[in-house]
């Protein structure tokens, strides 16, 4: 074989930092050590992987071709390591999770995982669903819980669970004493949003057609706790998962409000890159993903 892995990791790094000395730092070798190791590869197979533009180093055509099937080679090489040294350990794992997922649903799967897997190593990144998209593309996660539909020809997209969205307000909100909203007060209530690029904004939106260029939207926030805070507050009414607002309404300090003749249901995904490769780990977060009470 007329490469190694290590070859490959300091491409992979390259390819990721766009840049030697921080793909070095992130494998804790020398610069001259990665530069050699890259230089060593693309001379061995008379090729060149990276196109310079000033400092950084952008794959050309060639390198864009070898990244995901270096990806996928490393994947399974380090699985094999995994099982060489312990057995059965399913090994490091990272998981991208949008908010509602993040804070409501995956802290519980993870505790399971870990519980079964003792030592296991998971590394559960929490963002809206664009970013957690493009950690998924770029092959720095190993998997994606989204709550938005997405699509493009490089990732797979496996229905998971379904949910809804809930209009609510505060329990002193005059809206608060109504049997139903008409599209009436819809129009005339104070709105506070996840913001753009997240899968709660993608449905409230579906749900509001016709209705939001009129709709007073007086907050965009990028967290739900501080969504729920605000309408407590009474700045406004909001539009969250009832996953995110079991808690608040059984308590009191948030009441649902019912919408009729508008669709807020949505279901949660699995988002995977169709070429990066799918460990044991990967699968069994999944199963226990679809074990997970509704």
């Amino acid at each position: 074989m007329r490469y190694t892995l290590r070859q490959l990791e300091v491409f992979l790094a390259v390819a990721h930092h766009e840049n030697v000395s921080r793909a070095a730092r992130d494998l804790n070798m020398s610069q001259s050590a990665a530069s050699g190791a890259l230089k060593e590869l693309e001379t061995q197979f008379d090729i060149k992987l990276f196109e310079r533009a000033g400092k950084k180093l952008r794959l050309n055509e060639l390198g864009r071709q070898l990244w995901p099937r270096a990806e996928a080679l490393l994947g399974q090489a380090r699985d094999l390591e995994s099982g060489l040294q312990a057995h059965q350990e399913l090994g490091r794992l990272k998981v991208g999770a949008t908010l509602t997922i993040g804070n409501y649903l995956a802290v519980n799967i993870m505790a399971r995982y870990m519980a079964e897997q003792p030592g296991a190593q998971v590394k559960l990144e929490v963002a809206n669903t664009a970013t957690i998209v493009d950690r998924v593309l770029a092959f720095d996660l190993d998997m994606g819980l989204i709550e938005g539909e997405i699509n493009h020809t490089d990732l797979e997209l496996l229905p998971w669970r379904e949910d809804e969205l809930v209009v609510f307000c505060a329990p002193d909100h005059p809206l608060a004493k109504q049997e139903t909203l008409s599209d009436e007060d819809l129009l005339a209530a104070t709105w506070i949003v996840r913001e753009t690029g997240s899968g709660t904004r993608q449905t409230f939106e579906r749900a509001m057609h016709g209705l939001l260029p009129g709709l007073k939207l007086l907050l965009e926030l990028e967290h739900t706790e501080a969504i729920k805070r605000a309408v407590e507050a009474g700045l406004g009414i909001s539009c969250l998962s009832r996953v995110s607002l079991r808690e608040a309404f059984r308590r009191g300090s948030l009441v649902p409000l019912i919408v009729p003749g508008r669709d807020f249901s949505r279901e949660f995904y699995f988002v995977l890159h169709r070429q990066k490769y799918r460990s044991p780990g990967v699968e069994r977060w999944l199963e226990l993903c679809r074990q997970s009470p509704e």
